[in-house]
């Protein structure tokens, strides 16, 4: 048996999870200030950006499942920053849509890629690069 194969030491899954970590507790004192959980921000990133989705799309591009889904956009709704209803199409979907308060909150999140940039001191080569290693390595766990 080879031990070294079980050393902390020797696992890439480890620093990711350990950055992964560190890097959402970073964010945690700037999304306080707009009442948003880490989680609850990237999908409003995604809301920003696409004003309406649906629940199954905005699993795929945040790589949640619908149980995790779910219980963040009921305390989105109750917030008023999301309205869930399903979709006139097909009433299997449902879609979600960005409020005009939901849309407002991104003048107050505009802030925080910046100053979360100020937090990780990475020249903008090695970001580049690690953006890239890290989508690389998603799109081989999707297949």
């Amino acid at each position: 048996m080879n031990a070294d194969l079980l050393k902390l030491e020797n696992q890439i899954c480890f620093p990711l999870y350990a950055c992964a970590k560190e890097v959402v507790k970073k964010y945690k004192p700037f999304l306080d200030e707009i009442e948003l959980t880490y989680t609850q921000y990237i999908a409003m990133m995604v809301l920003w950006e696409k004003k309406t989705v649906n629940v199954k799309t905005l699993g795929e591009c945040l790589y949640l499942d619908s149980g995790t889904l779910t219980p963040l956009l009921k305390k989105m709704e109750k917030k008023g920053l999301v309205v869930r209803e399903r979709s006139s199409e097909d009433e299997r979907n449902l879609n979600v849509t960005i409020t005009g308060q939901g849309e407002a909150l991104k003048e107050k999140a505009v802030t925080i890629p910046v100053k979360m940039g100020q937090c990780i001191n990475l020249n903008p080569e090695d970001a580049k690069t690690l953006y890239r290693i890290l989508y690389q390595l998603l799109r081989q766990l999707e297949t």
